[in-house]
């Protein structure tokens, strides 16, 4: 493995999140656009999501934009998604697109895709 792979994740090696029964789950597609491209976007989505108890996956595209899937108690992925909509110094979020998608059933990971 890959230093960047083993400090950022890999592939579909994706980490177990401790997941609670979803009660009120729901499942958002998104799309960030901005500068979340080379500044740990995917990194930072996936660690937030982890520590809130959220799985699915994010992916670079090739039009600079970053794609996800969200899952999980539907005000915990609302608040994962101003925190990414806010950002950081390094990530600017300028537009954030969100579809509602069906729940995964049995989904308990949050991968960074390639």
């Amino acid at each position: 493995m890959s230093f960047f792979r083993k400090i950022f994740g890999g592939s579909e090696d994706a980490e177990p999140v401790e997941v609670g029964t979803l009660e009120n789950g729901v499942r958002k597609g998104g799309r960030a656009i901005g500068r979340v491209q080379g500044v740990g976007f995917r990194f930072f989505v996936m660690s937030n999501a982890k520590s809130m108890g959220i799985t699915g996956w994010v992916k670079n595209m090739s039009d600079g934009s970053v794609t996800m899937e969200l899952q999980g108690e539907a005000p915990t992925v609302e608040h994962l998604i101003d925190k990414i909509k806010r950002g950081n110094d390094w990530i600017k979020v300028t537009n954030f697109e969100v579809t509602d998608l069906p729940v995964a059933e049995g989904e308990n990971t949050f991968a960074i895709r390639y």
